[in-house]
């Protein structure tokens, strides 16, 4: 489907965050060296000081100060902002930088090539008609690129790991050279395997119900009923029945976007439903029918009417 502008922002985001989550180890930006027992943060020592207060270089006064302002306060500070976003917006980290989500859209998009669905656990196929008219006509040999892909990705997120634990620079030497120590072949090779199967069999199920990064978005969105939320104009269902559910079939997450929002606990706020809403109805010159929009405005909306439902 033709990316709208929308997407195209969206896009970037999720690369540049990609790019973030592999190079950060790298360059210091962020990682725990379990060498060194310490974090690194934006190239300098990020230390509690305990080591200090072991050798009696400080007092137990000082350690308690320095736990709080370099261990409580900067994770207070981040769980703050995250579910205060969260609380707002929903999971919108997931949606627009999670590295997680962006590995699962792309094989949803080659999986769907392959056999018409995006998950092997996708009960029908889904329309080879896109919302913007092209047609994707579902080709085996799909499953060669899709699976090279999956492999990949598994390989580069264990790596990426593991120059978060150890120096990222060892890591890539012993990688290329061949010359991995024992522990660290059986690290990429067992995060490898797992995450194969993982982004395989699992990514949405992982992303539901195993992130603990997006079940607490969730819960924060879910309990502010002024968060924004895709809102469906219901008054205009029936243009509706000219589409093949073009917003349900390019959710990622497998959702049904024009339920409501107790049934959307783990939208990520993608706005793929709503671009592919818009996509649709411009060739017919109509506005689209779903929108991003203030909970308590829509709260009021009564149920879907007749006939929509089955659309679904």
């Amino acid at each position: 489907m033709k990316r709208t502008r929308l997407q195209h922002r969206r896009f970037l985001f999720q690369s540049g965050f990609f790019i973030l989550f592999v190079l950060a180890p790298v360059f210091d930006i962020f990682r725990f060296d379990l060498q060194q027992n310490h974090f690194y943060l934006f190239g300098k020592h990020w230390t509690l000081g305990l080591v200090a207060f072991q050798n009696g270089e400080i007092d137990a006064a000082q350690a308690v100060m320095n736990l709080f302002l370099y261990g409580f306060l900067p994770l207070a500070l981040l769980a703050t902002l995250l579910l205060g976003v969260a609380w707002r917006y929903g999971r919108l980290y997931c949606g627009w930088l999670c590295p997680h989500y962006s590995v699962l859209e792309l094989i949803n998009a080659m999986m769907l090539r392959a056999s018409g669905k995006p998950s092997l656990w996708e009960r029908k196929k889904l329309p080879e008609r896109q919302p913007d008219g092209s047609i994707i006509t579902p080709r085996r040999w799909w499953w060669i690129p899709t699976l090279l892909a999956i492999l990949f990705f598994a390989l580069l997120w264990a790596v990426a790991l593991l120059t978060y634990l150890l120096p990222p620079f060892e890591i890539y030497y012993n990688l290329f050279n061949a010359s991995l120590t024992r522990n660290q072949f059986l690290f990429i090779a067992a995060a490898t395997l797992l995450l194969t199967i993982e982004f395989t069999l699992a990514r949405h199920f992982f992303c539901r119900f195993g992130c603990a990064v997006g079940f607490f978005q969730s819960l924060a969105w879910m309990a502010n009923r002024r968060a924004m939320v895709i809102d469906f104009a219901r008054e205009h269902s029936a243009a509706c029945k000219s589409c093949n559910n073009a917003c349900d079939n390019a959710c990622p997450m497998r959702l049904k976007p024009r339920n409501r929002k107790r049934h959307m606990f783990a939208c990520t706020q993608c706005t793929e439903c709503i671009s592919a809403c818009q996509v649709h109805v411009a060739a017919e010159g109509k506005p689209s029918l779903l929108s991003w929009a203030d909970g308590a405005k829509v709260e009021h909306q009564s149920e879907p009417p007749v006939g929509v439902e089955q659309l679904h």
